[in-house]
């Protein structure tokens, strides 16, 4: 099933969609024939992001600050509302986009425009808690690190540390840009090794990062030439990564090494993405920084492809699971891979 979310249109809806085992490519024997429609719902605002919840319900973040959780309804093949919190972010005078939400079933994080960090249980109506002025920026992601802790990231280039164990409004940890502070509008984290996190932002740079050691990243990697709207490791094969952006690419990113460490944090080098710089982090490993700025492929290998075809608009959202992949364009179109090299 692909869940498809609309954005910027008065008649905006969620929409869930059957990939069929069987279809005719239109552009490329990888790429199956058109998704099917399964049922839709009307949506109240933009939708800014949107998570499965559980085999069954999907949350969503709307530009008009609520956050509500549909239910799949398999048997009648329809949906409906099963939670909604409305203006769960917003100004004193007016709403405020929700912009990004995470779930870790049964508990919800959402953040905002308006800089707050919302926690939910799926289960309750009330709001479990609430982080007033996490940020003095617009929020523009979420995931989770661990079960209690999360990572954010903002329009002024920071990542973010909070640890719902923790009973003050303080971020456990802020980690920054260096030099200008160019918005970040995607994160995630490796799923085997959760101090490794990837970010994405305004100037198309992949950020890798070391939640263990520093505050700033472990290595910057030119990627996409405008915003980089999403960035995935893929949740059992993390040594691929996948990234899109609003200049119509979808990059696949592939890393091999002999060494123990992730090649992630050893950096690498090839004909299309060079390594812009990357910071020596307090008691980092000399060697591996090194063979990084040198081009040393002896220790760590990166590769890039590109999983679409040029001259697309812009790529805003992507997801992947086992050998398919599948994202969603500004022309209102989906595509599926299901062979994906992993």
């Amino acid at each position: 099933m692909v869940v498809k979310r609309t954005a910027l249109s008065k008649d905006n809806r969620i929409s869930i969609w059957s990939i069929g085992e069987n279809g005719v490519s239109s552009m490329d024997d990888e790429f199956e024939g058109d998704p099917q429609l399964v049922c839709e719902y009307k949506h109240n605002g933009d939708v800014l992001d949107l998570q499965f919840l559980d085999q069954d319900r999907i949350v969503t973040a709307s530009s008009t600050g609520a956050v509500t959780i549909f239910r799949h309804h398999h048997n009648s093949q329809t949906l409906s509302v099963s939670q909604l919190w409305e203006r769960a972010h917003h100004y004193p005078c007016d709403n405020a986009p929700c912009t990004g939400v995470v779930c870790n079933s049964p508990e919800i994080v959402t953040v905002g425009e308006d800089g707050r960090i919302m926690l939910f249980r799926a289960d309750q109506e009330g709001v479990l808690r609430t982080i007033e002025k996490a940020d003095s920026s617009a929020i523009h992601a979420v995931t989770f690190l661990r079960t209690t802790e999360i990572l954010t990231v903002n329009s002024i280039g920071q990542l973010k540390l909070w640890d719902f164990r923790q009973p003050g409004n303080e971020p456990s940890q802020i980690l920054s840009l260096s030099g200008d502070r160019v918005p970040l509008h995607c994160v995630d984290r490796h799923p085997n090794q959760q101090h490794i996190v990837a970010t994405g932002g305004q100037d198309g740079m992949l950020c890798i990062w070391d939640m263990r050691q520093g505050n700033m990243p472990f290595s910057l990697m030119e990627a996409h030439t405008s915003e980089m709207w999403e960035v995935h490791f893929h949740p059992s094969n993390p040594d691929h990564l996948f990234s899109c952006s609003e200049d119509g690419s979808l990059l696949h990113w592939e890393s091999s090494s002999n060494s123990d460490t992730p090649s992630f944090l050893q950096g690498g080098r090839n004909t299309s993405i060079i390594s812009r710089s990357a910071i020596a982090p307090a008691g980092g490993n000399q060697s591996l920084i090194n063979a990084w700025l040198t081009g040393d492929s002896s220790k760590g290998h990166l590769e890039t492809t590109h999983m679409l075809p040029s001259q697309m608009l812009s790529v805003n959202s992507l997801d992947v699971l086992g050998q398919c992949l599948v994202c969603g364009t500004d022309g209102e179109a989906i595509y599926v891979n299901r062979h994906v090299p992993i």
